[in-house]
């Protein structure tokens, strides 16, 4: 019954489709005495409209004719001379040759890259940082990606480890599905500490979604998808070498080396070292201020370009990671206590291996199955003072798509069956917990683009979990253009997952805090729903975008970590009351003059959840968010110069009136700023950088609760909301060989 319920939901909000034929055709480069080449991107549209297409790779192409007006076809095509045809009636097949316009030397094209950019002609709501945005910075890791964003927020989990999580619409990154190459990844027990594990010179895109997304990538998206590119070996540098170090003593060394084989084969190897070995205690507390810290990353990509539409992707990667840290006395060779001093260390092994196949069908267009394999080994080893975690992760994710069209293109679906399989192990303080998922899925996803300025996207997902049971997902994504400048988004959808309390939260251990679960964690469940205006303007010659954004997600169970009720314990039990969040954000994209860009920003978050019977404002969520972010560069960008400004407001702190007067805090902490600046001179194979974090020095101030007595039951390393280290003053070198 529910199944029908959904599907006549599903149908009902399609709309009639306008009356109208389509006109097919083929595109070729006009050839003397030799076979005509197919020509891909062609743009094919009719005169005097913003109606159009582009060619295929075999060079095929279907535009629809609306009224009597459309009747002349114009191909236009950069090199080669632009045609147009006449359309009569009854439509036939045509093919058309273009003549190249002239041959030409080498010419070298000199322009800059914007950093990122809202995706037009998605319908949903995705900004793309591109490579140049991620040489903003000095990018070291995936954590220190977002700073020139006012979309993500990222924020130090504790005082200690130096983990980070991002926050997405005011909410933890465990509610934002991570994704590379959109395959889900960096879940689970890796959801603490995964963000450093992607190196920034790995990267060749991130694309960041609002809101639920594709129904194709699985369930868990309650505010968004964040899916990172990496470097591919067929268009790649044929070397890259980048060397880094801070003032602080940290440096790290990446290589990429890609090499094409042959016509079908190339292969690529990514390695990533990094090490800080030198201990700061700014702030005079006794305490690292960040972990010393030893990491290996290996990661060896293939791909095979067969022949008749075949093509395979696969690759594996190993990660080493150790984190020493605590009381500048703590000897990591001696047992943590009173006599040693409060000790942290972690030890972490993660390895993963890939495959993605795909098949473009040669007899029908717009049409291909692919099929996903992605697995992952995770293992752990904690030691926060006299707490311990140990945990052991084995996943397993499959999925296989199916994409084609109904009657037309206008009409695509992409369809398939999902299978995720996960296998938990851990101990907290030697107590075992242990379980295994296993959920298998089925998903249909419906795109209807009767022209350019309309998509509707909706689709459904029914998956099964081996103790949550059957469970549906409905998501829907519209994008229309209002005016030829002014596009409209709207977005409404549900995510579920399961919450790995322990995991996610392991940071809550360097605390003196007992650990209670108060009844089984249930599965997290939420809808969400979005509503984005973007317009575009000119101003003296060049084009400007302002955009608005809402979103709020509504928590229909949700696990809550009460650290409220008892400053000695930590609760965890389901939500019971209403808990939601609500996100509105402006950004302002401009280009005042040649290679200078702006960007605006200001975010306002309003949060809130149902803790110990009482809807409070959640902590350590920064309420105001406003960023400023400048990049200029000279004629043929020989240097760079980048400014970021964030305004940081204030929030909520957790409840400290039960503490002794001494170790109690304020209620609530202060809007703070965070500058950094980056300057970048290019040479022909080669640059270097100089930059600041940080520039102004601000610091939090204690953010270790009663650090003078660690083993003491008021030790809490877990509050903190600002920056630790205070400035950071770096250098390093890229060399590359493209």
């Amino acid at each position: 019954m529910n199944i029908r319920i959904l599907i006549s939901l599903l149908l009902s909000g399609i709309t009639a489709i306008s009356h109208g034929q389509f006109l097919k055709g083929y595109v070729y480069e006009k050839m003397e005495n030799e076979q005509p080449v197919p020509l891909t991107g062609v743009n094919v549209y009719w005169m005097n409209t913003t109606r159009g297409t582009v060619t295929d790779k075999n060079g095929y192409f279907e535009i629809l004719k609306e009224g009597t007006h459309d009747h002349i076809l114009v191909f236009s095509y950069v090199g080669y001379i632009s045609d147009t045809v006449h359309v009569h009636e009854p439509f036939e097949p045509i093919e058309i040759y273009l003549l190249n316009e002239l041959s030409l030397d080498e010419v070298t094209i000199h322009g800059k890259q914007k950093g990122s950019h809202l995706d037009r002609m998605s319908p949903i709501h995705t900004q793309v940082i591109s490579g140049a945005g991620l040489q903003q910075a000095a990018c070291c890791n995936l954590s220190e990606s977002f700073e020139n964003s006012a979309t993500v927020d990222v924020n130090y989990t504790d005082a200690l480890t130096g983990a980070k999580q991002i926050e997405l619409l005011g909410l933890a990154g465990v509610y934002s599905q991570m994704m590379t190459e959109n395959i889900p990844n960096l879940r689970g027990l890796s959801s603490t500490f995964g963000l450093a594990y992607v190196p920034g010179s790995w990267m060749e895109s991130i694309q960041v979604s609002k809101g639920t997304s594709s129904v194709v990538n699985g369930f868990e998206s309650v505010t968004g998808q964040i899916n990172i590119e990496y470097k591919k070996p067929e268009d790649s540098e044929k070397f890259f070498l980048n060397f880094y170090a801070n003032h602080f003593r940290k440096a790290e060394a990446n290589l990429n080396s890609s090499v094409k084989l042959s016509d079908k084969w190339s292969t690529m190897v990514l390695a990533h070292g990094e090490r800080k070995d030198h201990s700061s205690d700014i702030n005079g507390d006794g305490f690292i201020d960040m972990p010393l810290m030893k990491q290996y990353n290996l990661m060896n990509r293939w791909k095979y370009q067969g022949t008749r539409g075949l093509e395979t992707r696969f690759g594996f990667s190993v990660l080493g990671e150790e984190r020493t840290g605590g009381e500048l006395r703590y000897n990591s060779e001696l047992p943590s206590g009173p006599a040693n001093g409060y000790g942290i260390s972690l030890n972490t092994l993660r390895v993963e291996g890939y495959n993605k196949t795909g098949f473009v069908f040669q007899n029908r267009h717009a049409t291909s199955l692919g099929f996903i394999t992605h697995y992952s080994h995770h293992r752990q080893s904690s030691l926060y003072g006299f707490n311990t975690y140990e945990g052991r992760q084995n996943s397993l994710y499959m999925n296989l798509i199916f994409q084609s069209f109904i009657g037309d293109t206008r009409h695509e679906y992409r369809t398939g069956i999902s299978l995720m399989n996960d296998r938990f192990d851990e101990k907290v303080n030697h107590d075992p917990y242990q379980r295994t998922e296993t959920i298998p899925g089925i998903f249909f996803q419906y795109t209807w683009k009767p022209r350019e300025d309309f998509t509707l996207m909706t689709g459904i997902r029914a998956d099964w979990h081996n103790q949550w049971g059957l469970f549906y997902t409905p998501r829907l994504h519209l994008r229309t253009n209002i005016t030829p400048s002014a596009t409209l988004r709207a977005s409404a959808g549900r995510g579920f997952r399961t919450a790995n309390v322990f995991a996610e939260h392991s940071f809550l251990l360097a605390s003196s805090r007992v650990v209670e679960v108060q009844e089984n964690p249930g599965q997290e469940k939420a809808w969400n729903y979005g509503l984005t205006l973007s317009q575009r303007f000119p101003v003296l010659g060049t084009e400007w975008t302002f955009s608005a954004e809402y979103h709020r997600t509504d928590f229909q169970n949700q696990v809550v970590v009460d650290v409220y009720r008892d400053p000695s314990a930590i609760y965890i039990y389901n939500l019971q009351g209403p808990s939601w969040s609500n996100s509105l954000q402006l950004n302002l994209n401009a280009s005042p003059f040649t290679r200078f860009d702006v960007v605006l920003g200001y975010r306002l978050n309003d949060v809130k959840t149902t803790i110990d019977d009482e809807l409070v404002e959640k902590p350590l969520v920064k309420r105001h968010k406003g960023l400023v972010n400048l990049s200029y560069a000279t004629r043929l960008s020989k240097w760079q110069c980048d400014f970021t400004w964030q305004y940081n407001g204030g929030g909520r702190l957790t409840p400290t009136d039960g503490f002794p007067p001494e170790y109690r805090r304020p209620d609530r902490f202060n809007p703070y700023s965070v500058i950094n600046a980056q300057i970048t001179r290019r040479f022909r194979y080669w640059n270097i950088y100089l930059g600041t974090e940080n520039l102004g020095n601000f610091r939090q101030a204690d953010p270790i609760l009663a650090w003078d007595d660690p083993f003491g039951p008021y030790f809490d390393a877990s509050m903190v909301w600002g920056p630790i280290e205070g400035r950071k003053i770096y250098a390093g070198i890229r060399i590359h060989i493209d």
